[in-house]
Parts: C-alpha cells; sequence; structure tokens
C-alpha cells in the first residue's frame, strides 16, 4: 500500500521504505508534513515552524545530492532551547530570543545526515517542570485530550512525535523531561546517561549542568536509539561529556534472557488513587515476566528519598547559578511558578550544597547494593496523569507527583528507556520506564524495545499499528 499524506506512518523503517520505492518524494512528506500541522490548528506545539517554503527548499537540495545520509528526507523538530543554525531560541522566555548562528554536535550530526528541521517546539519555561503548562506560548495540546497535561517540560517535542507530525524530536531531561511527555503522547522516550551525548547545543549549556542530558523522543525503541548512536559521543567542549560515549554499548542485538528486573515493593508503590495507573503497571510486569523476566522486589526508599533531593534540596540552586545572568532584568517575565521554583534556591548554603552531595553519594552506594543482582529496574514513568486544570489550580504539588519515579534517575547517573505500557478507561496514555545502571544504555533500550514490541500498541496517537519489523 502506498503511503498517505495523510495517516502515513512517519516512523524511520516505513519512510525509508517508502523512498526507496520511489512511491513518494521528500518534498510529498514534507508538504503532507505542514498539511498536518496545518489540521492541528492553534495547537501551541511550535514556539517557531519553519516556513514551508524553506522546508521544500531543504527537501530539494537534498533530492538533488546524489549523497544521501541515514536520516536522508526525515522530518525532526527540537525543543526550543536547542540551537539550531538560523532558528531562534527563547528557552520559554520571549526577552532571550536569539538567533544561532552555530550548535553543537548533537544537532549538527543530524543535519549533517539529512534530517529536515520543522521547527523548534514549546517547553516549560527556562526547562523548570514536568507539566508543559508553564509557557507564555501557550499549552502543548496533549496528542489524545487537550484537556490533559502534554508532560514537560519537552512538552511541545513529545506531542509533535504522538501526534505524527514528524519521525522524532529533541528534547532534553533533568528531572524527566525526556520521558514525562513520552508518557502523555503515547511514544518513547531515550534518556541516555549524563554525558554520552554533548550538550554544547543547549542554550548556556543547560539549566542543570550537571545532570541533565539531551533526549530523543521517538516511534519506536528502534528510531530512538537509532538517533542517540548517532548523536552520542564525547565531546571535549561540554564540561560534563564523558569519554565512555565513545565506547558504551547502544546496540539492540541481543537482550539478556532470562533476566532480573527490579520493582518497589508493593508498599513504597504511590499511584495517588489512579486505579487504571496501578493496573497497567501491573500488566506491564507481567509482560516482561512472559519474556522472560524475574521481578525481584526491592526497597524503593533510596531512590525516593534521592528523587524528593532534586527540587526539595540544594540541588535546585545549580538551576538558579545557571540562569541567573540569562534572566536579569527579565525577572518580571518569568512564569509565577518558574519565579517562585527558582527564589527557593537562595535559601541553601554551601555547607547545606556539601552535605547533600554526601548524602546523594550514601543513596547510590545503597542502590548499587540493590540493584546489582538485576539487569534493570522496571518502574512507571509517572503515577497518573492530570488535566490542565488540575495543574493550573495546584502547580507546584502535582508537578512534584508526576517526579515520583523520574527525578532521582540524573542525579544517580542512571539510564532510562520509556515505553508506552497502555490505556486508561478515558484513553489517555501511561507508560512504564526501563532503567539500568550508568553507561548500560543498550541493556534498558535492548530490554524495553522487546517489551513494546510485545505490546504492539498503536504509535503515538495516529492509529498506525507497531509492527516489529519495523
Amino acid at each position: 500500500m502506498a503511503w498517505d499524506s495523510t495517516t502515513g506512518s512517519l516512523d524511520l523503517a516505513t519512510l525509508r521504505a517508502a523512498y526507496a520505492r520511489n512511491e513518494v518524494s521528500v518534498r510529498d512528506v514534507i508538504n503532507a508534513v505542514y498539511d498536518r500541522i496545518a489540521r492541528r490548528g492553534d495547537d501551541h506545539v511550535w514556539i517557531h515552524l519553519v516556513p514551508r517554503e524553506q522546508a521544500l527548499a531543504r527537501a530539494a537540495q537534498l533530492e538533488a545530492s546524489s549523497a544521501r545520509g541515514p536520516l536522508w528526507g526525515i522530518p525532526c523538530a527540537i525543543k526550543d532551547n536547542i540551537e539550531v543554525p538560523g532558528l531562534p531560541s527563547t528557552s520559554g522566555l520571549p526577552p532571550l530570543r536569539k538567533i544561532a548562528t552555530s550548535t553543537g554536535p548533537a544537532v549538527q550530526r543530524l543535519i549533517d545526515a539529512g534530517a529536515i528541521v520543522i521547527g523548534k517546539t514549546n517547553l516549560d519555561q527556562l526547562a523548570v517542570g514536568l507539566v508543559g503548562v508553564r509557557s507564555p506560548y501557550g499549552v502543548a495540546r496533549n496528542a489524545f485530550d487537550g484537556a490533559f497535561v502534554p508532560g514537560g517540560s519537552s512538552s511541545g517535542s513529545g506531542v509533535a512525535v504522538g501526534a505524527g507530525l514528524v519521525s522524532f524530536a529533541l528534547g532534553n531531561d533533568a528531572a524527566g523531561s525526556g520521558r514525562v511527555p513520552a508518557a502523555f503522547n503515547n511514544v518513547v522516550g531515550i534518556k541516555p546517561t549524563p554525558g554520552m551525548i554533548s550538550n554544547t547545543a543547549v542554550c548556556g549549556r543547560g539549566t542543570a549542568k550537571s545532570l541533565e542530558t539531551i533526549s530523543v523522543f521517538a516511534l519506536t525503541v528502534a528510531d530512538g536509539m537509532e538517533i542517540y548512536r548517532l548523536i552520542a559521543g564525547y565531546d571535549p567542549e561540554d564540561w560534563f561529556s564523558k569519554r565512555e560515549a565513545d565506547t558504551c554499548d547502544l546496540s539492540l542485538d541481543t537482550a539478556p534472557t532470562p533476566f532480573a528486573f527490579a520493582i518497589p515493593r508493593a508498599s513504597q508503590l504511590q499511584f495517588f488513587g489512579d486505579a487504571d495507573a496501578a493496573r497497567l503497571y501491573g500488566d506491564s510486569i507481567a509482560v516482561l515476566e512472559k519474556l522472560g523476566g524475574r521481578a525481584v522486589e526491592i526497597d524503593f526508599a533510596p531512590f525516593d528519598e534521592a528523587q524528593r533531593m532534586l527540587y526539595e534540596g540544594p540541588f535546585l540552586a545549580e538551576r538558579q547559578a545557571s540562569v541567573e545572568d540569562m534572566i536579569k532584568g527579565h525577572e518580571a517575565q518569568l512564569h509565577p511558578v518558574t519565579r517562585e521554583i527558582l527564589s527557593t534556591a537562595m535559601h541553601w548554603s554551601a555547607v547545606d550544597t556539601y552535605k547533600a552531595i554526601h548524602k546523594l553519594a550514601e543513596l547510590k552506594r545503597q542502590a548499587r547494593a540493590l540493584l546489582a543482582d538485576c539487569d534493570a529496574m522496571a518502574l512507571p514513568t509517572t503515577p497518573t496523569i492530570y488535566t490542565v486544570a488540575e495543574v493550573l489550580a495546584d502547580p507546584i504539588r502535582l508537578n512534584a507527583r508526576l517526579g515520583t519515579y523520574t527525578n532521582f534517575v540524573n542525579l544517580m547517573e542512571m539510564c532510562g528507556v520509556a515505553v508506552p505500557c497502555g490505556f486508561r478507561r478515558d484513553g489517555m496514555p501511561l507508560g512504564i520506564t526501563v532503567l539500568a545502571q550508568p553507561f548500560k544504555d543498550g541493556v534498558a533500550a535492548r530490554l524495553a524495545a522487546r517489551f513494546q514490541a510485545a505490546q504492539a500498541l498503536p504509535l503515538g496517537a495516529t492509529r498506525v499499528p507497531f509492527r516489529a519489523e519495523r
């Protein structure tokens, strides 16, 4: 069947097959993408949308070239705190708008590989938040139901993939921003070990420089990991880049069978009254067991204590240290919740910071011991999902709840792959995240890929069925 401009999937394998059969041109695909964006109307996904004519000119240039890179003709989106040459960046704060003249290797490798950037996507201002509602550019409309939050801070990137507007998108992740939007839009979120992907493409090199990482949203684990392999690598220009980035196994070749995966004790699981979320997580454990996994209950307390440290302790001061020069003179234009969160950073002393660093080291040691006999850890990506109205009425407490299973991961230098796990009775998607120890990214991805294949859920909100051959 020929690729359909209205319903045709944008996953990499489908587009490449359509190109190879000459049943569609790159310009056809780009026109289809812009038609889809137009049909969604003012959905607040884009802070800057590349003009159609400019994207078509890029498509024509690719078609005229004899060279075909690995992402030839593939449409993508980039979070608006990541720089793309010739395009503006704002980080969700309009006075910071500037046109990038260069970028880091993560973005440049995508462009050199033939990807077509469709636009810059909306985000929680300064990448502070897991909800996607803290933006002066509006709330990106969830791919399933605009009454619900899209997840943040990489809200627009998650929606752009889930709604079938691009093949993949870059976000970034310090507390869960590359995973929560994946869960809420039924897509995959690749969260690398920090230091695997250079942050030199990120505006100001990030607001949580020592913790955060660029992340990848895609329709399948295979697609997400292909992008990850392309953009990973040691960068001497990035203060926090890791040399292991050049040697870490990121393949999907062989998943361990049998395997052991850690889960919290039943008494430690929190779903905040969401019975559907609890059911979906239980079903996910059963799927992993059918794939040859053995669930190992562990004490989740060290992980829970670490996750609370991210926003309830002095680690928050790193964000203030990173942005104070950027926002000077523009404080009045900060989102009220962003301003409130950043203001708490001033309460912590250097002594408090070192105490927190020492405590985190102790928690990491405990975590290593708890996970020593496990290949991975399987957690709900979030305990539940909230409506926009609920979050606006209680912005900080509900945001904190969404970070229950995500906040600790970068603090503990772990990696993870967020993958869809099913739908609540109201039709809203949720997910699980397969986590692994630092630089075990390939292990997490292989297990997540097997899980996605076993579930075979539709891709995003497009109703396109998952096929293993993808």
